[in-house]
């Protein structure tokens, strides 16, 4: 009796092997989330220094899951499609980029940079997902510009820029790509809103 409750037991477990040997893998692809300037300008002697401090993720963007919009308003986090990195932290380092190059400033450090700054840019990522159901895929950035130095101390723009661009399919390689997209025309209307700011 104990042999073949043994023998029984055996068989299950085999069974259970099989169909977990039977699943496919899925594994985990990782999507990069560079956003690139067309055309550069160079630095500018003379102008103000910007200190551009961490861009930081508003309520359930921490995530680097591929984030897409449903029907009920829920977000659905992708589990095997993400950003190679956080998408705030990839967001702040090409913002940063992007704004260095836009000929609006003398240089646009990071926070704890020894070179004295003149500008602070503090903003949060408040949208970054697909929405398949109207075909677009959207990027927001809230932030505010503060002037640093003594003399002149104050909020000089404190604003909200919001882009949305084509979402040719719901697939993830559409996702990353029109997401992309959405960052790159938030970037030009940052920069666009800050030209107007400063002087000059």
């Amino acid at each position: 009796m104990i042999r073949r409750r043994g023998v029984m037991l055996g068989l299950i477990a085999g069974l259970g092997g099989c169909a977990l040997s039977e699943r496919p893998f899925a594994e985990r692809r990782q999507w990069p989330l560079q956003v690139v300037r067309p055309i550069g300008v160079p630095a500018r002697r003379g102008r103000p220094v910007l200190e551009l401090r961490d861009l930081l993720a508003g309520p359930g963007l921490e995530a680097r899951g591929l984030q897409t919009l449903q029907a009920d308003g829920s977000i659905r986090v992708a589990y095997y499609e993400e950003w190679a990195v956080p998408p705030a932290q990839a967001l702040e380092d090409g913002l940063r980029q992007w704004l260095a190059q836009s000929g609006l400033f003398a240089a646009v450090t990071g926070a704890g940079s020894r070179l004295a700054a003149d500008l602070a840019f503090d903003g949060t990522l408040t949208a970054f997902w697909a929405d398949p159901a109207h075909g677009l895929a959207s990027a927001t950035i809230a932030f505010t510009l503060i002037d640093l130095r003594p003399a002149t101390r104050r909020v000089v723009v404190q604003s909200s820029q919001t882009a949305s661009v084509p979402l040719l399919g719901a697939d993830a390689t559409n996702v990353a790509q029109a997401l992309r997209a959405a960052a790159a025309a938030v970037f030009r209307q940052i920069e666009a809103e800050l030209r107007a700011a400063l002087p000059g």
